[in-house]
């Protein structure tokens, strides 16, 4: 089965934070709204995507988020209720699950899929975007194009909507880069993805993907960073600035921080696992700006992640939050529907440099 979205009848090209591209899911005439909700759609390349997509890392990994095979169930009520909330847009990766788990998320997404009983039109206007990895055995363009077959092996699909690098080997490995960039232009002309983005790209290398890409007459759709109140740093600011500019669209993973913008945790309250060592790190630091998010919280009538995901969408960039729950799934949504004053985004803003808390930068992440 194809996965594939509707041609849209018409759409705004700007990507500025107070214009986006929306299209209506309805039969009328769209016209510009000032909040998003998950039925009204963004320009991403040829795809039409809700405004904010969901995150499948933690589907099949237990070290970070302590999966078990016990909880497909839920994680299957937990897509199924966000496609029927207008959700469309899932991030996955071939390396998403630990060890025999390898490729668990891309083939959970691909079953829930098959066995959703929704309208077929919603289900096949799902848009799956898989990343794969720039291993160090994968030297050449058709190694490259054999990982995407993999995932359109596991997910039982004919079609990836975006194929996205995971990362750069620029600072490593440059001579395997070109062999993969080759790879995605491979994939994208063979059909076996619609569209081709990247993750982990910092500003320079972003813009000489996108050159390479578009001298060989493959658009770059999509740009994946790590993007929140918490990581927006020179490097991430510049590269919004480039998409921006060059017509690519920003989708921002960790959106929460891996949690530390949910208001859940403190010094004395942390996760388990591995996150609690970077926790414990950076949560104290950051008391001016959880106190602004709760503040402007309370005042909306919101919660604290509900807060911080809509300051990523007021950015113009598309958050993918982690989902595990039918409770997260949500929560998140009510994100949608509703924008932060400008007055808010400043006191964010304001606040989060005054926290000295920072996120650690993805090492994968080029210059």
């Amino acid at each position: 089965m194809a996965i594939s979205t509707l041609s849209p009848t018409a759409y705004f090209s700007s990507f500025s934070p107070s214009n986006d591209s929306l299209i209506s899911s309805s039969p009328f005439k769209p016209f510009k709204l000032p909040t998003l909700w998950p039925w009204q759609k963004v320009k991403m390349g040829p795809l039409t995507v809700s405004p904010m997509g969901f995150g499948t890392w933690a589907w099949g990994n237990q070290l970070l988020w302590g999966y078990q095979e016990s909880m497909d169930s839920d994680l299957q009520r937990t897509f199924n209720l966000a496609v029927e909330n207008g959700i469309n847009l899932f991030d996955t990766a071939d390396s998403y699950g630990t060890g025999r788990l390898n490729g668990q998320s891309e083939k959970l997404l691909g079953k829930f899929i098959r066995e959703f009983q929704g309208q077929k039109q919603i289900q096949d206007n799902i848009v799956i975007a898989t990343k794969f990895a720039a291993y160090p055995w994968r030297l050449t363009p058709g190694q490259f194009v054999n990982a995407c077959k993999s995932s359109l092996d596991r997910m039982q699909l004919e079609q990836i909507g975006i194929g996205q690098l995971h990362w750069s080997t620029a600072n490593y490995a440059p001579l395997q880069e070109l062999a993969l960039w080759d790879g995605l232009v491979a994939m994208y002309e063979k059909g076996l993805v619609r569209a081709v983005g990247v993750s982990n790209y910092g500003p320079k290398q972003l813009v000489k993907i996108h050159d390479y890409l578009k001298a060989r007459g493959v658009p770059l759709c999509s740009a994946q960073v790590q993007f929140s109140l918490l990581s927006k740093g020179e490097d991430q600011i510049e590269i919004k600035n480039i998409c921006g500019s060059l017509g690519i669209r920003l989708i921002s993973y960790s959106p929460l921080g891996l949690g530390m913008l949910t208001g859940k945790y403190t010094p004395s309250k942390l996760p388990r696992g591995p996150r609690a060592l970077l926790f414990r790190q950076i949560l104290p630091g950051l008391e001016p700006l959880l106190n602004s998010l709760r503040e402007i919280a309370q005042k909306r009538r919101k919660t604290i992640p509900q807060v911080a995901i809509n300051w990523c969408i007021c950015q113009g960039t598309i958050p993918i939050p982690g989902v595990k729950t039918v409770k997260q799934v949500e929560e998140n949504l009510g994100a949608l529907g509703w924008r932060l004053s400008s007055d808010e985004l400043l006191q964010l803003e304001d606040a989060a440099r005054e926290s000295p808390g920072k996120m650690i930068q993805n090492i994968f992440q080029t210059r």
